[in-house]
């Protein structure tokens, strides 16, 4: 599988490991080592998600070269602002135990329902972020969950583009015009939950397509995500499943069920929009 390509020519495995909900301790540690040692070079985690720690033992138990991987991780909405930011920063470095980013991300923007100086906090955790990507100490660097006014609005006083937007993307929730922005101004589009945190798998039209490909639900999803030019992030905890994400080239979607796909119901939403969450 080759990768993305992002605007900095800094390359990203085309399908990341997921562990959002995978709880710390064994089970975060076990799940990265099998991703690791079963194909996957490109790992994603979060500060909120408390298991940074678990995914660095599991970095480090695999016994694939720090090199090799592609590890995301994002700044929490508690440490907002350039100097937050930089220690945030620092505290994740140390529970990894690694002393590079490949890919840093705010996680979700400052709104305007929470906050009336929200450009203003965005503004100042993204010159942070430049300030990490300029001194070598992270690859790339990007936002999650920025909606068109979010981005423009950082672009005000951005120096650096973000890269990549992570987003919640999947069939029955598309964001087409957040997506269609992204790549009018190169910003790779991250599908978080690209299977719709599992509600999706029981869809009886994606269940009828997926079995013309003798493919899984899941499978289907991901195909989905990576032929419209977008990075799925799958997670599971079953080693099968783990396996089965990362398997999807034996099978080419048509243009026609591509189409069938897009204009699905709304379906599988998280209900997360980022003008209105209070957290």
């Amino acid at each position: 599988m080759e990768d993305f390509m992002l605007s900095n020519g800094v390359s990203i495995p085309k399908i990341g490991f997921g562990t959002w909900q995978i709880p710390e301790g064994a089970e975060a540690k076990n799940a990265v080592v099998y991703a690791l040692q079963n194909g996957y070079r490109h790992i994603d985690t979060a500060k909120i998600y408390e298991n940074e720690k678990s995914v660095g033992e599991g970095i480090l138990a695999s016994g694939v070269s720090r090199e090799e991987i592609f590890l995301t991780t994002k700044v929490w909405n508690s440490d907002r602002g350039y100097h937050e930011t930089m220690a945030a920063f620092d505290k994740s470095l140390e529970r990894l135990q690694t002393d590079f980013i490949d890919l840093y991300l705010i996680h979700w923007p400052a709104n305007a329902a929470q906050y009336d100086n929200w450009k203003t906090l965005n503004a100042e955790t993204w010159r942070a972020m430049e300030d990490l990507y300029t001194s070598g100490r992270v690859r790339a660097i990007g936002v999650c969950n920025f909606l068109i006014h979010h981005l423009e609005a950082l672009k005000e006083t951005a120096k650096i583009n973000p890269m990549v937007n992570q987003i919640e993307y999947h069939p029955g929730h598309l964001q087409s015009e957040v997506v269609d922005y992204c790549k009018d101004n190169a910003i790779l589009v991250e599908a978080w939950s690209p299977i719709g945190s599992g509600k999706i798998l029981n869809n009886e039209l994606l269940k009828e397509i997926a079995g013309r490909y003798n493919a899984s639900v899941a499978q289907l999803c991901i195909k989905f995500c990576l032929q419209t030019g977008t990075l799925p992030l799958p997670k599971s905890v079953t080693p099968a499943n783990i396996s089965s994400n990362l398997d999807t080239d034996h099978f080419h979607i048509s243009d026609e069920d591509m189409q069938r796909i897009a204009q699905m119901g709304e379906a599988g939403f998280s209900g997360l929009n980022p003008d209105t969450v209070d957290f």
